[in-house]
């Protein structure tokens, strides 16, 4: 009968000789098994500390976002600090999410039923599909929308481009924006990240008075109130960030949301 006791067959493999095929294959297994247990356990270690890292990320840009704004900085220091609010979106009624939180919307977005799929004449902004909550940041001024600041994402040319676009109350005008992660080429697209590029935003009108979206960045310097300045070379990213924010800003963005606030519903 075989001898089934596991130290006697940790001892049968240890006293194989080196070159063993069998032996190397166990050794080799058993240092994966072991790799894999502290790679799981790590992963689940540190998760909420990414998150918590990722979090104050988007804090500090948030903050750095509103100060750059003009006139924003005094705004905050006579508010305050309920008048900044944050809440979760349905994008598909424009209208605060029923059943999920700022707390359970990561959660929420990780069931595939919580993104729509996007057709090609959909899709400006080559994300594939949408989610269908967001979490949008609300500066209120007495008993109206002072500032909305929107989380908006799309295909730039080296990879995805995330971004956080701050409107004005009268939700026709761009009171500023930050990128908050990129992987353009440094030197070109990258320069998307530079403050002197993103103050360019501040004053820009998105859409004609018709409802026409016509945001553009442009390919030198603007030539309109709808338009920012390109940036030399890296023509490419400017006509991703025109897209991403043409979608965004429209209907199967935050354009439900836009026109409840311009209807006077937040």
């Amino acid at each position: 009968m075989a001898d089934l006791n596991p130290i006697h067959a940790w001892k049968r493999l240890l006293a194989l000789p080196n070159d063993s095929r069998a032996k190397t294959v166990a050794v080799a297994f058993l240092t994966a098994a072991v790799c894999a247990v502290f790679v799981s356990g790590a992963t689940v270690i540190l998760r909420p500390i990414q998150a918590a890292n990722r979090a104050a990320e988007v804090q500090l840009r948030l903050e750095s976002l509103l100060s750059a704004i003009p006139g924003m900085a005094d705004l905050l220091a006579a508010s305050d600090a309920a008048s900044l609010s944050t809440l979760v979106i349905d994008l598909d009624r424009g209208q605060a999410a029923e059943a999920v939180t700022p707390e359970s919307l990561e959660t929420t977005l990780l069931d595939t039923s919580s993104w729509t799929p996007l057709s090609p004449e959909q899709d400006l902004a080559g994300i594939g599909s949408r989610p269908d909550f967001a979490q949008v940041y609300i500066l209120r001024e007495e008993d109206r929308v002072a500032l909305m600041v929107l989380p908006i994402a799309g295909a730039g040319y080296n990879g995805p481009i995330e971004a956080m676009i701050a409107l004005e109350g009268d939700m026709e005008t761009i009171a500023g924006i930050t990128i908050t992660d990129q992987s353009e080429t440094p030197g070109l697209g990258a320069r998307i990240t530079e403050p002197a590029w993103q103050a360019d935003f501040a004053g820009t009108r998105y859409q004609d008075p018709s409802g026409e979206m016509r945001f553009a960045v442009a390919r030198g310097p603007a030539g309109g109130p709808y338009e920012v300045d390109g940036i030399t070379g890296a023509t490419r990213t400017g006509n991703a960030m025109t897209r991403m924010i043409r979608f965004w800003l429209g209907p199967m963005g935050y354009g439900p949301l836009i026109d409840a606030v311009q209807r006077g519903e937040f």
